[in-house]
């Protein structure tokens, strides 16, 4: 292709994927305590929230704008531009970095371009978005139609999550401590969202881990775009089980023809922690 599409490990695609479809990713960094590791599959998920579940303290570090230098100047010394979609400017600034990476690149490759369209997208809702201009891609279309269809469908994605620990949010800077304690006391379950400027939102609660996983489904099943409902994706922080009950969930009044299904990823797992569920669904255009 004239021009490479890719993403950062915050997509929480199989590491397989990106392989197998030509897909180059760039990885954050995960940080517990002063050891580093890039996000690329060499911490597994098991390890990661094994680590967590055993009282570690995880991190995640922004790409820096040299890093982003360094991994995009090959496919534009090959004669290729770049589409770059990635993590949401609304919960890191990687996409800064980015676009000062940008900056420097275009002026030493002033013939290439390298387009930044803001996904406003994190987790597998970046993932569904970027496997939707990859089949784009592998149909022929050029980079200006999977900009266009970037900016044009990238709202529609809806995230909705839901955590088990409070004290994830809480480390996170979410939730106070003493909401924390006093939720995890009362069984309370934060029901959260991705906001149509990217940032993670708290849009409800509901007592107990049953009641949560219920009305992630009844969201999918309210608001989504049944013409468009035939992908749902969904990842999970080692609770396999409870993201399958999900989807069984949603299966009872939806026809659903795929199921993207993974683990979440370290970016939002060394904040939201084991026991997280996210789910992720084509609607109408999301709002506060």
């Amino acid at each position: 292709m004239s021009y490479a599409l890719i993403t950062d490990s915050s997509a929480d695609l199989p590491w397989s994927y990106y392989r197998e479809h030509d897909v180059p990713f760039i990885p954050l960094l995960v940080n517990f305590g002063e050891n580093t590791y890039p996000d690329d599959g060499r911490v597994s998920s098991e390890e990661f929230f094994g680590r967590l579940s055993a009282g570690e303290v995880a991190n995640t570090t922004q790409i820096t704008q040299d890093r982003f230098f360094e991994f995009f100047e090959p496919f534009l010394q090959q004669g290729r531009d770049i589409l770059y979609v990635g993590l949401t400017l609304g919960l890191s600034a990687t996409y800064d970095s980015a676009c000062l990476a940008r900056a420097r690149l275009l002026e030493k490759y002033p013939e290439r371009r390298i387009e930044l369209p803001e996904s406003t997208c994190v987790s597998l809702g970046l993932g569904f978005l970027v496997d939707r201009l990859r089949r784009l891609r592998d149909g022929g279309a050029d980079i200006d139609a999977l900009v266009e269809y970037t900016q044009r469908v990238k709202l529609k994605v809806h995230h909705r999550f839901t955590v088990d620990d409070l004290m994830f949010l809480h480390r996170g800077g979410r939730v106070s401590r003493t909401s924390a304690v006093v939720g995890s006391l009362l069984g309370i379950k934060p029901m959260l969202h991705v906001s149509p400027e990217g940032k993670l939102l708290n849009h409800g609660k509901v007592r107990g881990r049953r009641a949560s996983l219920l009305t992630l489904a009844a969201d999918c099943i309210a608001m989504a775009d049944r013409d468009e409902l035939g992908t749902v994706a969904i990842s999970h922080g080692n609770c396999k089980q409870d993201a399958e009950f999900v989807i069984e969930e949603i299966r009872k009044q939806l026809k659903i023809d795929e199921v993207i299904l993974h683990d979440l990823g370290c970016t939002i797992g060394a904040h939201a922690g084991n026991g997280t569920v996210a789910l992720f669904f084509f609607g109408k255009e999301r709002t506060e």
